[in-house]
């Protein structure tokens, strides 16, 4: 059996879940409110075509959360590097809700993007908790040894 994970990096697995699945809900916001994006869309830019809403919400998502399930595993094996990843990770998706929280959105779309930032600063703490560097700590020593 593997060794115990400490809270900081369960927790941290659970929020990172927990940031995936509120991505989803934003593409699914995304169809169901689809002509209203648009015509928000249209009323903000008068003779613009609006973009493609949908398809990149789709792509964004299925791009975020295939990564994250890639780097959670690799984080929850002990890898300081997915650590870092998970952190750009989360700095790309904050980034993002503020690009979205500033084009005026519905107020669904204000909700997830507010939950979505609250979750990615809480996911980076626990990254960095002083539990999860001893376990990556004692993770890297534990690679290091010869049998």
């Amino acid at each position: 059996m593997g060794r115990q994970l400490p809270g900081s990096v369960t927790r941290a697995i659970r929020v990172q879940v927990i940031l995936v699945l509120v991505t989803g809900l934003m593409t699914l916001l995304t169809a169901v409110q689809h002509d209203e994006l648009v015509a928000d869309w249209g009323a903000r830019h008068p003779g613009i075509e609006p973009p493609a809403f949908l398809p990149v919400a789709v792509v964004l998502f299925v791009t975020f959360a295939l990564l994250a399930a890639v780097l959670v595993a690799f984080f929850r094996d002990g890898h300081h590097s997915a650590r870092v990843s998970l952190t750009i990770l989360a700095a790309f998706l904050f980034f993002t809700m503020v690009v979205i929280f500033r084009s005026d959105p519905p107020t669904m779309f204000v909700l997830a993007c507010l939950a979505s930032a609250v979750l990615d600063v809480v996911l980076v703490v626990l990254l960095w908790h002083p539990d999860t560097n001893a376990f990556l700590r004692g993770a890297a020593l534990a690679s290091r040894r010869t049998p």
